[in-house]
């Protein structure tokens, strides 16, 4: 009896544990700007964007993201994926489209290696699916979409909104 008390116990506290090590940081929107020795990506507006409420029968929703080399020389935006199969983000530089890209596990997300020159605005087109989850998809969502670079730290584009019905 015992062995069984301390066991559930000891489960509760690894549960606890992963549950702590998991949630999201609570300290607010990221950081806007990225920096490193050869260049920098700049969020120019807002590195998160609210829907607010969304119906899931109203379909899906958009929201662009502008980006910025503020540095002196180019930065390679190496990779873009999103965090859920719901997401999907297309890049664009100057004329040219790029993706769109979803989730990994989820399809084939390729090396982009677009360079970024300095002074250059790009964009970031988000796309959420409310309905993708179905019935269970309704509630608060969080998602994020990477821009690996070789100026360092990806740069992190996070959606968030409250699903209904």
């Amino acid at each position: 009896m015992t062995k069984i008390i301390i066991s559930i116990g000891a489960t509760i506290v690894a549960l606890g544990g992963l549950v702590w090590i998991a949630q999201p940081n609570a300290s607010g929107p990221a950081a806007p700007q990225i920096q490193a020795s050869n260049g920098s990506l700049t969020v120019l507006e807002a590195s998160r964007y609210d829907f607010g409420n969304i119906s899931m029968a109203a379909g899906k929703v958009k929201y662009v993201f502008k980006i910025k080399n503020t540095g002196t020389e180019a930065v390679t935006i190496n990779k873009m994926f999103t965090s859920c199969m719901c997401t999907s983000a297309l890049l664009t530089v100057g004329e040219q489209k790029i993706g769109p890209y979803g989730m990994p596990g989820h399809g084939f997300v390729p090396t982009i290696n677009q360079v970024v020159q300095p002074a250059v605005e790009i964009t970031v087109e988000a796309v959420f699916d409310p309905a993708a989850h179905g019935p269970a998809g309704v509630g608060q969502i969080n998602r994020v979409i990477t821009l690996e670079n070789n100026a360092g730290t990806p740069v992190e584009l996070k959606i968030t909104a409250f699903v209904t019905p």
